[in-house]
């Protein structure tokens, strides 16, 4: 959803006016109303305007629109980023999954965002059995189990099993996890290395990569009914994306440790394989065959705009290049059959 459009939900919502009194309230026409209604940008000065009249601290207003409710988008914002702990403490690939420390504070507002790509609708209120965990049965606020307790909350590894929400977002970020690390072991290399103008391109990149992590997921379509038309669309993107980078890395002669690909088309699992290689330095000697052919190319275009030259400086008019011997025999039997003719050929002429 556009930011713009989002304040102006979001204000109508929760100050329960019309758009004539929302104008009154931020002093502009309701005709400017209807502009970010309609996806007009609005400046910083006017958000900072909408956050400060909404009071919904620094969460995105799609976020807080996405939830239904400030209360219920701070269970969600607990949730997801308890979740994102969760997933941190178990990465294996060597390399720190930057989205999920969230230092930008945009977490919330990317999870939020990829379910609804996949069709995911948020619950009409938070899901009682995650409210119950995440807010202790006493309402104290403590998420631990007591195992002495009856009717202590159940463990976080039960929930994930039984709720379709955190188990979806936990799925999510592990998957983010291995695609981040191959992320940043082999494509954010060939992106800094490019001298070309790919600013459009590189960004796209690591933006949209938690729903990159997202196709990589099993989810009930149930659940997402929108998955399949949202993995295609995910997947084509980055194959045009990652396709640009590749140029761009064979023109500058980047060198490659990786097919940049596989990115879209492995597992995550996979990619979390290949990302720990490296990050343990056992490619570090590796190049992607795709620079060999390059400089292949590369020598070959050279011969041929020296050798003219050469030929006219020896001044060889007659030169005449014999194929034939430039060709490898593979097939040993017709490699026999070429020495039998020779010999019987020899014996004859004696």
């Amino acid at each position: 959803m556009n930011t713009s459009k989002a304040w102006v939900e979001l204000g109508l919502k929760i100050l329960s006016c019309n758009q004539k009194d929302l104008a009154r309230r931020v002093a502009v026409s309701p005709t400017q109303i209807s502009k970010w209604k309609n996806g007009e940008h609005m400046s910083t000065d006017m958000e900072d305007k909408f956050r400060a009249l909404v009071d919904i601290g620094e969460k995105h207003p799609e976020f807080v629109l996405w939830a239904d409710s400030l209360e219920d988008a701070d269970k969600w914002d607990r949730l997801i980023h308890r979740l994102a702990e969760e997933a941190q403490d178990s990465a294996e690939t060597g390399y720190n999954t930057e989205p999920l420390q969230d230092d930008l504070g945009l977490l919330c507002v990317q999870v939020s965002d990829t379910l609804s790509n996949m069709g995911v609708e948020p619950p009409e209120v938070f899901p009682p059995e995650l409210d119950r965990y995440f807010n202790g049965v006493d309402g104290s606020g403590d998420d631990e189990a007591d195992d002495d307790d009856p009717d202590a909350p159940d463990p976080l590894w039960e929930l994930l099993e039984t709720n379709p929400y955190s188990a979806a977002i936990h799925d999510i970020f592990e998957s983010l996890n291995d695609v981040w690390g191959f992320y940043v072991a082999y494509v954010a290399q060939a992106i800094d290395d490019d001298d070309s103008s790919l600013f459009d391109t590189t960004s796209n990149i690591e933006a949209c990569l938690m729903d990159l992590a997202a196709c990589k997921i099993q989810v009930d379509e149930k659940f997402a009914p929108k998955f399949r038309t949202f993995r295609y669309r995910v997947m084509k993107d980055y194959q045009k994306w990652l396709t640009a980078v590749k140029d761009a890395a064979f023109r500058t002669g980047t060198p490659l440790r990786a097919e940049l690909l596989d990115m879209v088309s492995d597992t995550h699992g996979e990619l979390g394989h290949t990302a720990e290689a490296e990050s343990l330095g056992f490619n570090a000697s590796r190049l992607h065959p795709d620079i060999y052919m390059n400089e292949l190319l590369v020598g070959m275009r050279i011969i041929h705009q020296v050798l003219p030259a050469i030929l006219k400086k020896l001044d060889i008019n007659d030169f005449e290049l014999d194929e034939s011997s430039l060709h490898i025999n593979m097939n040993p039997y017709l490699a026999y059959a070429d020495t039998a003719d020779d010999e019987t050929t020899s014996t004859a002429d004696e």
